[in-house]
């Protein structure tokens, strides 16, 4: 059996052409999974600002871009005194630790970068209690917070009633709160 020249060449040509199709052609359909981690990373998206925002924001000089993450993680206090700091969380403008006794999480430590919430800032103009320096609050029976350079929230949060108002005074007093007022 004798193939023209042209069969020769079409056929290794098509088989060639089929296979091309097929392997690029196909598509992955996304599972829900792959849509879910996919939300969850993109940017969330921005709220409409009212003109008193924009002019608070704008009084303020706050940047519109908060500050990564782990770059917020050198101005937290150490373990010591038989407290272990764990870090527990880390996002855009945000970071968190635990500060555990004995295996226990005795409060939670966190430093939260206002720049995109402005009015954030607002309970502490009202603020008479200073903390090494910085407009302190309380934020319900079981927080205290101070606002350093207009712009950082520093929080510490009991978890157990063992740890007490003036502990945690005590924890906010230990973060590095001047070298995070020079964080820009």
């Amino acid at each position: 059996m004798q193939f023209s020249p042209a069969r020769r060449i079409l056929a290794p040509f098509l088989i060639s052409v089929l296979l091309l199709v097929t392997a690029c052609g196909q598509t992955q359909t996304e599972s829900r999974w792959d849509k879910a981690q996919q939300e969850s990373t993109q940017k969330p998206a921005k709220a409409k600002q009212t003109t008193a925002d924009k002019s608070s924001a704008s009084n303020q000089n706050l940047p519109k871009k908060a500050v990564a993450g782990g770059k917020l993680n050198k101005y937290f206090p150490s373990s010591g005194g038989g407290f272990d700091r764990v870090f527990a969380q880390e996002k855009s403008g945000f970071a968190e630790a635990k500060l555990n006794k004995g295996g226990k999480n005795v409060a939670v430590l966190s430093i939260n970068d206002i720049a995109g919430n402005p009015n954030a800032g607002a309970k502490f103009k009202q603020s008479t209690k200073q903390i090494s320096g910085y407009p302190a609050v309380n934020q319900g029976a079981n927080g205290t917070a101070v606002l350093v350079a207009n712009r950082y929230q520093v929080k510490v949060q009991s978890r157990t009633t063992s740890f007490t108002a003036s502990d945690r005074e005590a924890w906010l007093s230990k973060f590095n709160l001047g070298g995070l007022a020079r964080l820009k």
